[in-house]
């Protein structure tokens, strides 16, 4: 029996066609140079097995084409390339294609605004393309399909229900000096991630249920009812029917009142009067929480989906929701054909920081006292990679701290107190990037210290309550860190930088890394060392994840430019396309 069959026994009907492209393209671009999925490959690995651009000529990289969308806003797409076109969602939830040798536009589509303010601002990561049809997710909730040669809506559904949870939005005290800021988010859900495919699936969940206000430079958790359970579901590719549907929060997610994580650290919890809560919180988790934020991964050979879910509702603010809060907060792994709950790994019970389960999880094979473990790496918004056996969740380990740490889970006071990473990072959205040959996982890290305050206001009927305020304190930085998985998640090298990284990391089999740093910097590092070899300036924050693509016998390398308005980087509306000069493509003799 071929491996091929094999594996599409293992799998079953529904998973076959899945596991057949797994296999074929389980390094990423197939042999074919097409960037096909969000991660490159099902188990995101953001690899690209291209090696025409490489150490030696890099510094010879120089731009091929750039593309102008028209909408300058956060811009955090993946390009998707299929053959000689690429698909890339845009700011809002529009959709263009392009010609993926000049750039040129061959059809855009859309999205009809919808009324209001958007709970969680305009960025769209990306599309997900399978059998000439193009899935994106959209600012106000649903999944759409068009035709990938005209762009023509094909099926339209609602992924959940985009009007207010509840009648009436949060909002600061106006005594509060941060009431007179600009304000951004609101009671409501949206879609940021880009869908997976799987099959005849395809794959998202909702954002913007984790509830808490962004003033400028400020996050605010206010007590109340103001969220709802996050949901990742499953449809019918060809039809838009929903298949299957997780919930993040339900009945019975008190949990076991946890005093400290899975892996050992003291929550500084108040269990008893938490438990004394239940009685009069029992219906808390129909408010719950627990945003998906990123790309799930997928194995098809076990019929496994991973994904990360974010902060309970109300975030920070803590008093109402008693118990773990399950599953917020969290590394869950689903059975890919039921949606039925196979295992989860809550990295903080009754979160109350906002370390929302962020970043794509990375699959990978590990070595391990002579056994090969079909494993799963996820960098956390604490400062570690947590690395787990993906068929049952057991942690293998815990990486060394790739951003600074100061009083982890300490609890926010009066007073007020620093805690390092804080609610931006360590790692946060940006994925990761592995090199499988190394054994090296490249993660964008986010030093952002963070003081959390607790505040007391008084409502119109008299009564008082209190909430919690999280800004900014100290010097902020960025880290780029190689940790090798090969050595218990050592870290190989570390380059520190004065901008948080956000956007993302791409690695190649030319021994670079390529990623945003800085304001308007795009740049290539090499992947054994960390030496920068190549920078490149543009006219917005880069900050999206770069791809690499093969056309015609050329490399290209590609990253969209529209900064990041949380995080300051400046707007843009530009995707920036690189490759060598053409005298230095013909030399070359190592492209795939």
């Amino acid at each position: 029996m071929s491996r091929d069959h094999g594996m599409c026994r293992l799998a079953g009907r529904l998973l076959c066609a899945l596991a057949l492209t797994t296999a074929a393209a389980a390094h990423g671009d197939g042999g074919s140079g097409d960037w096909p999925l969000h991660g490159n490959d099902a188990g995101g690995q953001r690899h690209a097995r291209l090696d025409q651009i490489n150490r030696d000529n890099v510094a010879q990289l120089e731009p091929a084409w750039t593309w102008r969308s028209g909408v300058k806003a956060t811009f955090q797409a993946t390009p998707i390339v299929v053959g000689d076109r690429m698909y890339l969602s845009l700011p809002f939830s529009h959709v263009a294609a392009l010609d993926a040798r000049s750039g040129r536009e061959l059809w855009r589509y859309e999205h009809p605004r919808p009324a209001g303010r958007l709970c969680c601002g305009p960025a769209n990561r990306g599309v997900a393309v399978r059998d000439g049809r193009v899935f994106v997710g959209t600012v106000d909730a649903r999944l759409i399909a068009l035709d990938a040669r005209t762009g023509q809506p094909l099926w339209n559904v609602a992924v959940a229900d985009a009007a207010p949870a509840t009648e009436q939005a949060a909002q600061l005290p106006d005594s509060d000096p941060l009431s007179r800021r600009e304000t951004q988010g609101s009671t409501g859900v949206g879609i940021a991630m880009a869908p997976q495919v799987a099959g005849d699936l395809v794959i998202v969940g909702i954002t913007g249920v984790g509830y808490g206000l962004h003033p400028e430079n400020a996050v605010v958790g206010l007590p109340g009812q103001y969220g709802r359970p996050g949901v990742l579901a499953a449809f019918d590719a060809a039809s838009g029917r929903r298949v299957w549907q997780f919930d993040v929060t339900g009945p019975g997610w008190e949990g076991a009142f946890a005093a400290r994580t899975a892996d050992g650290l003291d929550l500084g919890r108040d269990l008893p009067a938490e438990r004394a809560a239940l009685a009069r919180e029992g219906g808390a988790w129909r408010h719950g929480g627990g945003s998906l934020w990123a790309t799930p991964a997928i194995d098809a050979e076990r019929g496994l989906i991973f994904f990360g879910t974010g902060n309970p509702s109300p975030q920070m603010a803590d008093g109402s929701r008693p118990g773990d809060n399950l599953y917020t907060a969290s590394l869950v792994a689903l059975d890919l054909r039921t949606g039925r709950l196979v295992w989860h790994y809550q990295q903080v019970p009754h979160d109350r920081w906002g370390y929302d389960v962020a970043s794509p999880p990375v699959l990978f094979e590990l070595q391990q006292g002579g056994e090969r473990i079909p494993a799963l790496a996820q960098p956390s918004k604490l400062g570690w990679v947590y690395v787990h056996d993906r068929r049952d969740g057991r942690l293998l380990f815990r990486s060394e701290a790739f951003v600074p740490q100061q009083n982890l889970f300490a609890a926010p006071s009066a007073e007020g107190v620093v805690i390092a990473p804080g609610i931006a990072g360590g790692a946060s959205w940006s994925p990761s990037a592995l090199d499988p040959q190394q054994a090296l996982l490249f993660v964008p890290g986010i030093h952002l210290p963070t003081r959390y305050t607790v505040r007391e206001a008084e409502r119109a009927d008299g009564s008082r309550f209190q909430y919690v305020v999280s800004e900014p304190e100290g010097p902020r930085g960025g880290v780029l860190a190689a940790v090798d998985l090969a050595h218990e998640g050592r870290l190989r090298w570390q380059v520190k930088l004065d901008q948080p990284m956000v956007g993302g990391v791409l690695s190649t089999a030319g021994g670079l890394l390529f990623t945003g740093i800085g304001e308007r910097s795009f740049a290539a590092f090499d992947s054994g060392s960390g030496m920068r070899l190549w920078s490149w300036q543009v006219d917005a924050g880069v900050n999206a994840p770069p791809v690499s693509y093969a056309i015609d016998g050329r490399q290209y390398v590609a990253v969209a430019a529209g900064g990041n308005a949380l995080f300051g980087f400046p707007q843009g509306d530009g995707l920036h396309v690189f490759a060598l000069p053409a005298p230095a493509v013909a030399a070359t003799t190592g492209a795939r």
